[in-house]
């Protein structure tokens, strides 16, 4: 359903016809009673409540060569339930239920069933009952002492289900008579199947058609048309209407003797229309509520795991038709089976995306499922959700209820709100935690109101109606013709006008293609312009399709960078589904053939759109309502109300036909298999007949079926067969889909990665935002949630990866001879492993050495061996699983198993230890073979390893995800200082602090305890660290202190980072400084602690009133140094998603900014010295403010005379007087703001600032003409030689481009001048 136009089915060229099938399933009382072993235990139930195996009885015609009738699967859908017995003491009714059989290529044919129950008359069959009721009222009396067993879930609540002959059947206990046959006084009834297989979803028209064919058995003699004869014009007669056309066509009546009842199926028009929808979404909104319905199509846009829940077989279907076909103009990939038979149950623990249907009453005691962290649970019944964790909210979601909302109050549609009996429970729920023997329990039958065995009457009123007023009420509106559905809904309907069944069809149509409309109009305005940033192929079809899953097809960088922020979470991960994939590469594959026809679809919304607003790429973030609905719905009414076309009414085709028949017969099959000539239709506006031909085949002579369109991926067969050898079939390909999920998982994030490192070396490509990398990390927990679920046999929490974990940790806790082992802290299969690993580590006692050989984990050396704790080296941190899981525990904002899952990969992938903590995990074969079946993925070892290779290959590249994505988390840093390693200068009796700023947040300052150069302390998580402050307060009788450099670690991520010093702190000694700000650059792994001591042994530069500066770089090197570091800053602000902190290494880094236009300014610099003392670039700075101040005395006494003058003098000197201005002033802040920095802190500080302000290249004019310039520069040096300064003003001037945005950190609180 859910998609597309097109009519023609299979190979051939021919109509396409409203029915291929016509079906009866039910008892096939030659071979006779069968239990049908998947219904749960048979012995815990009396026979009566036995579920027994059906069979076809009969279908016609034989075959039709497009499509090949598979008896087991239509068997099994007609009859979900399987076959079921009862006795006239039963309240019993039709039911109808609608399903879909999805074949290997996608393509969907689509049932219609009436289920029935008629008396079974077969002696054999009612004595094997009778015995079975015997033999199991012996059973209850001898075996359990006459205690009646457990009524089953969902079954009529009676204490027994058959008693023995001891027992009374009380009278205060009329349900337990149910549950007994007794062949002397009861009528035996079994369940019967009418069937239609159809190309097309009409369910209104095969609803009706079966519903009047069941009514219209004849009973007695009388007039009517033979069965055979509506079944035969309906196969044969009636084909599906052209686009944009009516047909009407005659089906039977609900009576044998009047004429054949008229119904009318339309298609829409192409591509004007929305794809046809028979099913009402009217139900679903009032089943479900409109929160609970959004959420659910939010689920299936992010492509989760979707089961519904029902005691209605039609409900199942009903909710999921609609919530598909609302996904246009996109369309569901993946498993769709809206009604899982009891045989199938198994692939509930499929780990694939999947939209499932489970019967309430079919679940059985051992049913279970795998994994629930991409699970949307629905109980449609009871109106509840369940959604998987870290669900987006979809865009615009409360505007877009809200039109919903006031469509549905339009139409009168009840609706539950939020508040109205939904729950909807996000991550806290019971649903799921007590479903896992299935959701819910205690599903009761509706009360069913009359036996249809004696009278086959549906219409006949409840023998026992409230009162005789109502009874009254209730006669006379059934005499209108109107079928009551509750008595309680009387005063209600007669209150309203009534409808007759053709007019509730059409006002259905309508509302559908109203509500459709809407939800089309939320993906139009989205994705407006999504024709932009589709890639078209430079190569041949071939090509192309043999290089698909390397190629970028959809500039998805692009494409988010135009979005709302808010709206980023839901879209950067919808990008990444399967239904967008396959959009975009329909849409490229028409540069060789015919455009999809939902793409067309779409396009022309868009199309109407951009005629009203223009073709602007970027719409408004504003929500803007449908205003297509009217055009839509004039179309649709215009069809429904102008019939053009008309099949021929039915006729006898039996000359000699049975009179009456007492149950629902087998039909004549010679007859039905008879194909006519050819099918004719009257033109309601012509009088003469034509031959109904397709003319949409004309050109190619075969056209796309609707299921080819919308699902051209292939889709798992579900078969009936349950030998091993199909099961293992199945299986297997689960587990390659598994391995082929990761390799392309795997190499979308190493690819995209490395295209984001590239940008930042300045290769060019594309940059992957944080968004997206996060939606590709968030991709990979998934999968492996998926594959750590596959073949699990008992389910132990939400997270079968976190399970599996904590049970690893727990048998090596248990590892330890020392610790007792509580016996109710394992299971059955886990006590067993610890007694192995027990037995293990007895027998190898005496053989152990410093290092324990358990699976690989770290074991503390020898207090001889260890390394030595201090300024000179820096303890490694523990690699083991067990480690990394404990700091995943202590993490308190977690309170999911899921959460805790999803962070331990954050933090494995971070680490670059995620392929070495699986392999170890799964290197415990014991546990393994206790947690899963033989067929699971994690048993498949040539699978497993190359798994293990596809995550291995993601230490290439760096990740941050778990940094990144935890900001309020506790983490542990350690600070390690290295000193000066003259002892003169290796401490300080001073009180010492450090400050330290991530791109998450900053700390206080932080006190270093008297003496230590190596401490923890406990922060909220920083983030990626950036910069370092360290200081003292110069107190004590030798505060001067000698730094060399300082490393800090987070003591969870491991990542290390490198604060190079090489300077004193101390007054009197240096520059004076007492506070220095420092820039870190993170340590790659690669190099280890020994490596990282020596590479910062020596100081970046030791500034001492004994050692003079020496310059060796040339003005040209200079001029280069400079170009570089102006050039990286403006390639940082041209990025679609700067990281926050890499500005500050821009800006203070090595080879940054400061130090770039610090050695600028040393060139030419005529005395560092002047009577014993250093001079400094801030010396200069502050002399030239100086002679700033003196120029802006003079030029206030002139600026008198100047005013009546010459006003374009006065302009040019006002920009002069600002700029002098706004340096003095820059000056002064910093010398009033930071007394404990140095003089190349405070340097430091002003160039950060101006580079804020927009000042530097415009003081670098009037500094030249300064009096101090001409003292303390050569004439070689930049602000003395014409070229030179021509070249400083230049190279500065394009900063003024950007906003700069400085840490904290950076600023000392000054605040911004302009």
């Amino acid at each position: 359903m859910n998609g597309s136009l097109d009519m023609i089915r299979g190979p051939e060229q021919h109509p396409s016809r409203f029915a291929d099938y016509f079906v009866i399933c039910g008892l096939d009382q030659d071979s006779g009673l069968e239990p049908d072993r998947f219904f749960g235990d048979s012995l815990q139930s009396t026979p009566l409540d036995r579920a027994y195996k059906g069979t076809v009885l009969g279908h016609y015609p034989d075959s039709v060569p497009w499509n090949h009738f598979d008896k087991h699967a239509v068997c099994m859908l007609c009859l979900p339930s399987g076959l079921r017995f009862r006795t006239q003491k039963h309240s019993i009714e039709p039911s109808f239920h609608s399903f879909v059989l999805t074949k290997e290529d996608g393509h969907r044919t689509y049932g219609f069933s009436l289920l029935f129950y008629e008396e079974c008359r077969n002696k054999k069959i009612c004595h094997a009952m009778q015995t079975l009721q015997s033999m199991h009222i012996t059973e209850l009396s001898s075996g359990q002492n006459g205690t009646p067993p457990i009524p089953r879930r969902g079954q009529d609540g009676h204490n027994t289900r058959s008693l023995p002959r001891h027992f009374k059947l009380s009278a205060h206990s009329p349900g337990a008579a149910l549950g007994y046959y007794d062949y002397t006084k009861d009528k035996l009834l079994v369940t019967k199947s009418i069937s239609l297989l159809c190309q097309q979803p009409y369910l209104h028209a095969a609803r009706t058609f079966l519903t009047n064919l069941y009514k219209c058995v004849p009973r007695h003699p009388g007039p009517g048309l033979s069965l055979e004869s509506y079944v035969y014009n309906l196969l044969y007669n009636v084909p599906i209407p052209l686009p944009g056309k009516s047909l009407k066509f005659f089906v039977p009546n609900d009576e044998p003797a009047k004429v054949p009842l008229e119904l009318v199926i339309h298609q829409p028009t192409l591509p004007e229309e929305l794809p046809m929808l028979d099913y009402p979404l009217k139900d679903v909104f009032s089943w479900l509520g409109v929160d609970c319905v959004i959420q659910l199509f939010t689920c299936l846009l992010l492509e989760n795991q979707v089961l519904l829940r029902s005691a209605d077989f039609q409900k199942l279907m009903v909710v999921s038709e609609c919530i598909t076909a609302l996904l246009f103009p996109f369309s569901w990939q993946h498993v769709y089976v809206p009604i899982l038979p009891a045989s199938l149950h198994h692939f509930l623990d499929a780990p694939v995306p999947f939209v499932m249907g489970l019967h309430a009453q079919s679940e059985g005691g051992n049913l279970k499922i795998a994994s629930e962290a991409n699970l949307c649970y629905v109980d449609i019944d009871k109106q509840s959700i369940q959604l998987p964790e870290e669900l987006p909210v979809f865009p615009h979601r409360l505007q877009f209820i809200t039109e919903i909302r006031d469509l549905l109050n339009k139409f009168k549609v009840p609706h539950p709100d939020k508040t109205d009996n939904m729950a909807i429970n996000y991550f806290n729920g019971d649903i799921m935690t007590s479903s896992l023997t299935l959701p819910g329990s205690g599903f009761h039958h509706p009360r069913r109101k009359h036996s249809l065995h004696d009278v086959l009457d549906w219409d006949r009123p409840d023998p026992e109606p409230h009162s005789e007023t109502l009874q009254r009420i209730v006669d006379i509106v059934k005499r209108t013709g109107v079928n009551l559905g509750d008595i309680d809904s009387v005063d209600k309907t007669t209150k309203e006008k009534i409808l007759t069944a053709q007019e509730e069809y059409h006002d259905t149509l309508i509302f559908n293609n109203a509500l459709r409309e809407i939800f089309l109009n939320r993906f139009v305005q989205i994705f407006s312009s999504y024709e932009h940033f589709v890639i078209q192929p430079s190569q041949d079809k071939e090509e192309w399709l043999c290089n698909r899953d390397s190629m970028h097809v959809f500039d998805k960088a692009t494409f988010l960078s135009d979005q709302p922020a808010q709206h980023l979470p839901f879209l950067s991960r919808f990008l990444e589904s399967q239904m967008f994939a396959s959009l975009v590469d329909n849409k490229v594959l028409a540069a060789w053939s015919e455009l999809d026809p939902n793409i067309r679809v779409f396009d022309q919304r868009i199309s109407q759109l951009k005629q009203k607003v223009g073709e602007g790429i970027v719409r408004s973030p504003c929500y803007e309502a449908c205003q297509a609905i009217t055009a839509t719905q004039k179309l649709l009414e215009q069809r429904l109300n102008n019939v053009e076309l008309e099949a021929v009414p039915p006729t006898e085709i039996l000359p000699h036909r049975a009179a009456y028949f007492r149950s629902f017969p087998l039909l004549d099959g010679v007859a039905l298999n008879k194909e006519p000539t050819q099918s004719l239709l009257r033109s309601r506006r012509g009088q003469k007949q034509w031959k109904y031909k397709m003319k949409m085949i004309e050109a190619s002579g075969k056209l796309q079926t609707p299921q080819e369109s919308q699902s051209p991926r292939p889709q798992t067969k579900f078969s009936t067969d349950m030998s091993p050898a199909l099961i293992a079939q199945a299986n297997w390909t689960f587990v390659e889909k598994l391995l082929k999920d990761c390799k392309s998982k795997t190499k979308r994030m190493l690819v995209e990665k490395m295209g984001s490192e590239a940008v930042a070396l300045g290769h060019g490509g594309e940059f992957l935002s944080d968004v997206e990398e996060n939606t590709l990390v968030a991709s990979l927990c998934d999968l492996l949630e998926r594959v750590w679920s596959h073949g699990l046999q008992n389910k132990q929490g939400k997270s079968a990866l976190w399970s599996h974990l904590t049970t690893y940790q727990e048998l090596d806790e248990c590892n330890d001879a020392t610790k007792s082992i509580d016996p109710n802290f394992l299971t059955p299969a886990l006590a067993w492993c610890v007694l192995r690993k027990r037995l293990d580590y007895l027998s190898n006692l005496a053989l152990e050495t410093e290092v324990s050989p358990t699976r690989g984990r770290e074991r503390h050396k020898s207090s001889g061996e260890r390394k030595s704790v201090g300024p000179e080296h820096l303890r490694p941190l523990p690699d083991s699983l067990i480690f990394d899981i404990r700091n995943v525990q202590a993490m308190t904002d977690i309170k999911t198993h899921i959460g805790y899952a999803r962070a331990w990969v954050r933090l494995a992938l971070e680490k670059k230890l995620l392929s070495r903590h699986l392999k170890t995990l799964l290197s415990d074969t014991a546990l393994v073979r206790s947690q899963y079946k033989r067929s699971a993925f994690l048993r498949c070892e040539e699978e497993k390893e190359q798994f293990l290779y596809h995550l291995l290959t993601l230490n290439a590249v760096d990740y941050f995800c778990f940094t990144n994505n935890y900001p309020t988390t506790k983490l542990p840093y350690r600070v390690v200082i290295f000193p000066s390693r003259k002892a003169s200068a290796a401490t300080t009796t001073a009180n010492s602090w450090v400050a330290i700023s991530g791109t998450l947040c900053e700390t206080n300052p932080v006190s270093i305890p008297k003496g230590a150069l190596e401490f923890v302390f406990h922060h909220r998580n920083l983030g990626v660290l950036s910069t370092l402050r360290i200081g003292h307060d110069n107190t004590g009788l030798s505060p001067k202190w000698m730094v060399e450099h300082i490393v800090v670690r987070n003591e969870v991520t491991g990542h290390t980072f490198k604060f190079p010093c090489g300077r004193w702190l101390g007054k009197g000694i240096d520059d004076g400084s007492t506070e220095r700000l420092l820039v870190g650059a993170l340590v790659p792994k690669s190099i280890d602690n020994e490596e990282l001591v020596e590479s910062c042994s020596t100081p970046p530069r030791c500034r001492s009133p004994s050692i003079p500066r020496r310059i060796t770089l040339t003005h040209i090197e200079l001029q280069h140094m400079l170009g570089e570091a102006v050039n990286a800053i403006v390639k940082f602000h041209y990025r679609r998603e700067p990281q926050d902190g890499s500005l500050t290494a821009l800006l203070c880094g090595e080879s940054g900014l400061v130090p770039s236009l610090e050695q600028t300014f040393l060139f030419g610099f005529k005395s560092q010295r002047l009577f014993g003392k250093n001079l400094y670039v801030w010396d200069y700075f502050v002399r030239v403010k100086e002679n700033f101040e003196i120029s802006l005395l003079e030029e206030m006494d002139e600026y008198s005379q100047r005013l009546s003058r010459d006003r374009r003098a006065l302009t040019e000197n006002n920009q002069r007087f600002n700029i002098l201005r706004s340096y003095c002033h820059l000056i002064d802040q910093i010398n009033t703001c930071s007394q404990a920095l140095g003089k190349d802190g405070k340097f430091q500080l002003f160039i950060c600032l101006g580079a804020r302000e927009h000042l530097l290249h415009r003081m670098l004019s009037p500094m030249s003409e300064a009096r101090s310039t001409v003292d303390m520069y050569e004439e070689i040096s930049f602000l003395r030689s014409p070229q030179l300064l021509t070249f400083l003003i230049q190279i500065l001037e394009p900063l003024d481009e950007f906003h700069i945005v400085l840490e904290k950190s950076l600023t000392q609180g000054i605040s911004s001048i302009c």
